[in-house]
């Protein structure tokens, strides 16, 4: 029995509303489309390694309005195991999205519930933990729970993959706990300090990753969200090589780039391995 992936983050539900562009302050349009959708980043994940056929358990907090209980029910029926989801009394996390129909966006995101996951659900969990073959975290959570559930995997050997996303700086003690730390270029600038209008070459990239594995990550690949991050996992634990890994992770982000909506976009392993030999 393979060790599970277990993923400790946000669940949020998603409105996505399409114009023909993103409103100016003050201004209101008449959209084009509507649509709602399961989201958060802690979640997707969750939902992308289930839909890869690798066991996949998932701590977080939903909240006790109308959106938590299908929230719960889709991660679920998505393959996920949902003992460790708790619901938690307010509102659950929501994420407001303005999309025009070139592709430029805003986001309003509330945290909800996943502002209530702390360094006592880690202690809760310490056995679910404990037997993971690796844990996936990101930053829609708060902090500090963050940084007690890094040491928890430093302490018990378990690796880290941490996702820094929304970009912001972070605690020594988290960067020296992770394992596998995977920026988008948006999030290097943020953690390497690159100015919005230095170029990021590969020769800027090598250096990126040099200094954030001076802080305390054993591991840099920089990467393209949630469905990378699961693939990459996936195919990891399956015992694939690091760069048999990356490719694996880049074909689940390569499909999920053309679907709408963050988990029905993620493919299926039948899907990700017909893609990889046609290429």
């Amino acid at each position: 029995m393979p060790k599970p992936i277990v993923v400790m983050g946000s669940v949020n539900f998603d409105l996505v509303a399409t114009a023909e562009r993103v409103p100016l302050p003050g201004e209101t349009l008449t959209g084009i489309d509507f649509a709602t959708f399961h989201g958060g980043k802690g979640a997707n994940q969750a939902v992308a390694v289930a839909k890869l056929g690798y066991p996949v358990s998932m701590i977080a907090k939903v909240g006790d309005d109308g959106f938590g209980p299908g929230l719960k029910k889709a991660l679920r029926t998505a393959g996920v195991d949902v003992r460790a989801v708790e619901t938690a009394k307010g509102s659950s996390g929501v994420a407001l999205i303005n999309i025009g129909s070139d592709g430029q966006n805003n986001i309003v995101a509330v945290p909800g519930a996943n502002g209530k996951v702390t360094g006592r659900d880690v202690r809760k969990n310490a056995a679910l933990l404990a037997r993971a073959g690796m844990i996936l975290a990101q930053l829609e959570i708060p902090l500090d729970a963050m940084d007690a559930l890094a040491e928890f995997a430093g302490e018990n050997n378990v690796p880290l993959t941490l996702d820094p996303a929304p970009a912001r700086e972070l605690p020594a003690n988290l960067l020296r706990n992770t394992t596998w730390i995977t920026p988008n270029e948006s999030e290097t600038r943020v953690l390497c300090g690159l100015g919005h209008d230095e170029p990021v070459t590969p020769s800027t990239a090598a250096r990126c990753a040099d200094l954030l594995m001076a802080r305390g990550p054993r591991n840099v690949v920089t990467a393209a969200g949630d469905a990378y991050n699961a693939g990459f996992a996936v195919s990891l634990m399956r015992g694939k090589g690091v760069i048999e890994a990356a490719r694996y992770g880049a074909a689940v982000a390569a499909i999920s780039v053309t679907r709408k909506g963050a988990q029905p976009s993620m493919p299926t392993r039948r899907e990700v391995e017909k893609f990889l030999k046609s290429r």
